[in-house]
């Protein structure tokens, strides 16, 4: 999957069978799953952080732009994303916006 793929609608969520938790221990976040660990390195724990379902992409880079005080952070963003996918990490839906 491209950058050019990951427009405004699409809002990543963690997969199901994954949990995603800081763990003090290894001093990062983790992605929990059934067979073990993946431990996440800052920029990978600071975006799947962000993957809530409910945030589009182009949401997630705003913030992590905003709270980082960077810019141009899509294609890096949008890698890691697909990067993710790949492994099974994340689902990419089309979902509409559920307010709690």
């Amino acid at each position: 999957m491209s950058g050019t793929d990951l427009h405004d609608r699409l809002r990543p969520v963690i997969a199901r069978g994954f949990r995603l938790q800081w763990e003090p221990v290894q001093s990062a976040h983790v992605l929990l799953y059934p067979e073990g660990m993946v431990k996440l390195n800052r920029s990978a724990g600071e975006i799947l952080q962000r993957c809530d379902g409910r945030s589009t992409v182009a949401e997630i880079v705003a913030d992590l732009e905003r709270v980082f005080d960077r810019h141009d952070l899509f294609a890096d963003v949008a890698a890691f994303l697909a990067l993710a996918r790949a492994r099974g990490w994340v689902q990419l839906d089309y979902g509409t916006r559920s307010e709690p």
